[in-house]
């Protein structure tokens, strides 16, 4: 496969959340905000890309026994640079997403993708697939942020859309609704995109 292809299938064909149902949690979590959504998808693009990599760079050494607590030992080393950051440059988003920037080291997206293909696979293929992913990953949580910001709050990424006139709805800033819109988006993307492609 191309790196194209390597991506796009990373990406839409074999989404982790809408065709794996995996790292539902922080999905469902954190996006009642769309900046919130698009600072844990970028997080999890740095972390799943240099994972990847790492992972497929040492693949060879490796020893099968071990593999699964190298690949987690990885992973949260990638993450805690990213917690770091967040707490020294954002520390508000980072107090706002809470403990789900940690999580990400147990999210099943990682090490799925580190298992299923950066373990087989050389580097550069590893991180474009990292990256896909992530990308994918990052879509789903920034559409269900975006019905969520704009019914819950009236705005998207913190700019009001809506005036005086808007009462908000308080549900969609509750976690059911994200767990509602989820499983829309599931349904309308496997029964009308899968359906058409099979």
């Amino acid at each position: 496969m191309t790196k194209k292809e390597i991506f796009l299938t990373a990406a839409f064909k074999e989404n982790s959340i809408w065709r794996q149902i995996l790292g539902i949690c922080s999905a469902l979590a954190v996006t009642n905000l769309m900046m919130n959504s698009l600072i844990m998808g970028l997080g999890v693009i740095f972390s799943l890309a240099l994972a990847n990599f790492s992972i497929s760079i040492i693949r060879f050494w490796t020893p099968r026994s071990v593999r699964m607590m190298v690949q987690t030992l990885i992973i949260a080393a990638y993450v805690i640079i990213v917690d770091i950051f967040l707490k020294a440059n954002m520390p508000e988003i980072s107090k706002q997403l809470g403990p789900y920037v940690g999580l990400i080291i147990t999210n099943c997206i990682l090490m799925g993708r580190a298992e299923a293909f950066a373990s087989q696979n050389n580097p550069l293929d590893s991180m474009v697939d990292g990256i896909g992913a992530g990308v994918g990953y990052t879509l789903v949580l920034l559409v269900i942020s975006f019905f969520r910001e704009l019914f819950g709050f009236g705005s998207v990424f913190g700019i009001k859309v809506f005036g005086a006139w808007w009462t908000n709805w308080s549900i969609m800033v509750m976690a059911p609704s994200a767990f509602f819109l989820l499983a829309i988006l599931i349904w309308i993307i496997n029964t009308h995109y899968y359906k058409v492609k099979a």
